[in-house]
């Protein structure tokens, strides 16, 4: 894998030049968060605690602009769509500059894919940018998941905002029996729905006295625009915190199809993964990229993104290779400067190799400048 070949454009070009190209909002996005950030690194975030998913994504955050979840792994994970698991990664997200990817790894038929993807307790799309396909069901589970995310824009791009106003109103607005002057009946100000406000804001005397109007209630509402997700406003102080010198990431989201895998033996062959290639071309607006070992960029028109697992470092001090020793349960390593620099890969998914670090933060870091260094060589910078 990752011979000499004829190499496509996007393998030379900066992650600059290749966000003018991009259609895909989120993936012109990602682009510029990269070159921003200096950094190609995704943090495999696979920890069991909320509290621990939280706690690493904020210490990580400023190092990556990517952050993996399995949200089925975690134990304690809140549903609530506003004050929730997922909301507050979305706050941090915004606070550091990262995505959020989802390793969920769709493989049914569409119709359950797509209730996976936008119901259950956990509402995916709701809190996660960038999700993946195991395309193993076919084609049909990507054209499936890009029809549900397209309902789920179509309907998330408003807000609507409510306001209630209560007032008394001046009494030459009555006549002496406590009713409108025009038709006789209590003044009132309706719902959008035309449904009467609820009788204790009146008060009315039937036994020979004059009734009395005691307030008004009017309630408006109106849908406006909005061009970035908001998770709600009380997830905790700072949670409005964006990343500065980028805006909020745009609504839509993203597809990555698992194309190829970095596990000794496994069963992804080469029709296989050109399957991958031509549904990635049928949806552009939908899928961003691969999770593949190499990029899969050929044709002219290609400007898909590969993301790349089974990425580790030697111990510091050691003179980096190609490869380190595997795990022993299947997985094989390669180093950035095989991955990013021959292979072609634009982000490096690195898990373990941080969270068993003895800092975390430090070890980040010293991947985030072992990646980047292979994309500046790859580029000739």
């Amino acid at each position: 894998m990752c011979a000499d070949q004829d190499r496509h454009p996007t393998f030379k070009a900066s992650f600059a030049e290749r966000a003018k190209n991009a259609s895909h909002p989120l993936l012109n996005y990602l682009f510029r968060l990269m070159e921003l950030k200096k950094s190609n690194l995704c943090l495999s975030a696979d920890v069991t605690s909320a509290r621990e998913l939280l706690t690493l994504a904020d210490r990580i955050g400023p190092s990556i602009v990517v952050l993996k979840t399995h949200y089925d792994l975690v134990a304690g994970w809140d549903y609530h769509p506003q004050t929730g698991t997922g909301p507050k990664l979305g706050a941090l997200a915004r606070k550091h500059g990262f995505l959020i990817f989802e390793d969920r790894k769709f493989g049914d038929i569409g119709s359950t894919v797509q209730q996976q993807y936008t119901a259950g307790t956990a509402r995916i799309i709701d809190w996660a940018h960038i999700v993946n396909v195991n395309m193993i069901p076919g084609k049909a589970a990507v054209t499936a998941l890009h029809q549900a995310a397209a309902r789920w824009r179509s309907r998330v791009n408003y807000e609507v905002r409510t306001s209630v106003s209560v007032g008394t109103p001046v009494s030459d607005e009555f006549d002496e029996n406590g009713s409108d002057e025009a038709d006789g009946h209590p003044t009132t100000a309706l719902s959008p729905s035309n449904e009467p406000p609820p009788a204790s804001n009146f008060r009315s005397e039937h036994n020979g006295r004059k009734g009395s109007i005691v307030s008004i209630t009017t309630l408006t509402q109106s849908f406006e625009p909005v061009d970035s997700p908001r998770f709600g406003n009380s997830i905790a102080e700072g949670d409005e915190l964006v990343y500065p010198g980028i805006e909020e990431p745009p609504w839509e989201r993203g597809l990555l199809i698992l194309a190829q895998m970095s596990s000794e033996g496994n069963l992804m062959t080469k029709e296989y993964t050109q399957a991958c290639v031509e549904a990635a071309r049928e949806h552009k607006d939908f899928v961003m990229g691969f999770i593949s070992q190499e990029t899969l960029n050929s044709e002219s028109s290609d400007a898909f993104i590969s993301m790349t697992p089974g990425c580790q470092l030697p111990p510091d001090g050691d003179e980096e290779d190609g490869s380190v020793a595997g795990d022993g349960l299947g997985q094989q390593y390669n180093t950035p400067t095989k991955l990013v620099g021959q292979c072609g890969s634009d982000i490096v998914i690195v898990g373990r190799g941080i969270l068993k670090a003895a800092s975390p933060q430090v070890e980040a870091e010293r991947y985030r400048r072992k990646a980047w260094k292979a994309y500046l060589n790859r580029i000739g910078q």
